[in-house]
């Protein structure tokens, strides 16, 4: 978990801290996952970092059908070159779709 912030550990639960550069953290996900995917949740920022190092493969966006008259946007930095690639949409319900893009390599 990243953070910048010391945060208290749970017994018996395997629960790292990471803070920093998120390349040396995603090497030891890496290694933890053994070939299973690695899910990156906490907001635009980290996903960003991890999107500038080069670490992503898929990004999934899930969106709700409220309209917002103002707000902040889904990444703190545009993600044009090389543009996302939409592979997958499915419905939730009557309000939510999820959105899947596939994260080209090669910048």
């Amino acid at each position: 978990m990243f953070s910048s912030r010391g945060l208290p550990t749970i017994p018996n639960a395997d629960i790292r801290f990471a803070k920093g550069d998120v390349r040396p953290a995603h090497e030891e996900m890496r290694k933890a996952a053994n070939g299973r995917n690695l899910w990156i949740v906490g907001g635009g920022d980290l996903v960003g970092q991890f999107h500038d190092a080069g670490l992503l493969d898929e990004l999934i966006v899930q969106v709700a059908s409220v309209t917002l008259g103002a707000g902040k946007p889904l990444l703190p930095r545009n993600i044009t070159t090389p543009p996302l690639r939409l592979t997958a949409v499915q419905m939730f319900g009557p309000g939510f779709a999820e959105l899947r893009y596939e994260v080209p390599k090669g910048r």
